[in-house]
């Protein structure tokens, strides 16, 4: 089991800055490819970001890419996700999730290849 939580969420206005952290423990969480996942109110979860498990790949959504990062520290077993320039429409549920499977060279960009997932952490951006 991975257990996954979710923190750094908040409100922030428009073309700011935020920085959400996802801490992973549990059985081989650092081998696995993380991802980053939003929800807004109403609409369907949707991939943000994903990093596989030595950090060397990573897939951004095309509505992020340019202005969010996606990094990983395996030694304290913790995937970021940095948000620059936000936007209202950015606001939404974040959740981190973990792949089942070790050392996969291509992280997955949708919500089937995760088999763990965070509470979420919120993120509002005012206009």
């Amino acid at each position: 089991q991975v257990q996954l939580v979710e923190s750094g969420g908040g409100l922030v206005q428009a073309g700011g800055s935020l920085r959400l952290s996802c801490a992973a423990s549990g059985r081989t969480s650092s081998n696995s490819g993380m991802g980053w996942f939003r929800q807004a109110p109403g609409k369907e979860r949707n991939f943000v970001a994903s990093i596989n498990w030595n950090g060397r790949r990573t897939f951004y959504a095309n509505s992020v890419k340019d202005r969010f990062t996606i990094s990983r520290d395996n030694a304290r077993s913790t995937v970021y996700l940095q948000m620059n320039s936000l936007k209202p429409e950015d606001t939404a549920n974040y959740y981190c999730a973990s792949n089942a499977v070790s050392f996969q060279d291509v992280p997955g960009t949708s919500q089937q290849d995760y088999n763990y997932w965070g509470q979420g952490t919120q993120v509002t951006v005012s206009s």
